[in-house]
């Protein structure tokens, strides 16, 4: 992976000279690193696949603002009133928090500072903020302090977003804090509501949180495809 950091399309025979091993070892790798979605293949080697990057909260909450909202109205009957809920800083959580301005009594753990503006000071509820250094783009905090401080917390469930979803890899993240801070939410949570689009599916991601029999709730904005109806049979799917 190293020599293909560089971005230039590197050689089956060259990879194989300097790792000391067979042309065929090589291929076989590069075919499963194909699959995976982390090379491309070009004629006699491989290239690193582009990586996929998230803009700022602002610029990410206009993408694919529809699909999200008919997710966050699908999501928003799984909360009743006096519930522990934790609520992550990505796009369809902030989506979703926006929808239970009228639920009362809750009690939200949240690293996100929009969640917070939204649900925070209002019909009762009981707001517990994550704190520690701010990350301006996510206008969230997801830092050691952050995630040390949400790992006390034991929610009722979580609302969470996904930054990737394949079939064969699991669920995946691009931010190392906002990845930690969901393997914390999985672990602790009694039942986790995923909140993904359609165009999270199939995509590859930086991180690893967690493997899809994690979710306990999948909301999604389209039918799932075989591969991942199998994948999803164990979790409660609602399509918006």
């Amino acid at each position: 992976m190293a020599r293909l950091r560089g971005g230039m399309v590197q050689s089956v025979t060259g990879l194989a000279a300097e790792l000391a091993v067979s042309d065929e070892t090589i291929r076989r790798e590069l075919r499963i690193l194909e699959e995976q979605g982390v090379i491309i293949r070009e004629h006699g080697g491989a290239r690193l696949a582009a990586q996929i990057f998230e803009g700022p909260l602002i610029q990410r909450m206009e993408e694919n603002a529809e699909a999200k909202m008919r997710i966050a109205r699908a999501a928003a009957p799984f909360v009743s009133d006096g519930m522990i809920v934790f609520i992550d800083s990505g796009t369809t959580s902030c989506f979703i928090a926006k929808q239970l301005v009228d639920c009362k009594s809750l009690t939200i753990i949240t690293n996100s500072l929009q969640v917070a503006a939204d649900l925070g000071g209002i019909n009762d509820n009981c707001l517990f903020l994550a704190a520690g250094q701010m990350d301006y783009d996510y206008r969230a905090f997801s830092d050691h302090t952050a995630q040390q401080y949400v790992g006390g917390f034991t929610p009722h469930l979580s609302i969470l977003s996904v930054g990737a979803i394949h079939v064969d890899r699991g669920l995946m993240d691009f931010h190392p804090g906002e990845a930690a801070m969901s393997r914390i939410a999985y672990a602790t949570s009694e039942r986790v509501l995923l909140g993904a689009d359609a165009s999270k599916f199939g995509r590859y991601g930086l991180i690893h949180t967690a493997p899809l029999d994690a979710v306990g709730i999948l909301v999604t904005d389209k039918p799932l495809d075989d591969d991942y109806s199998r994948a999803f049979a164990h979790a409660e799917v609602v399509i918006a």
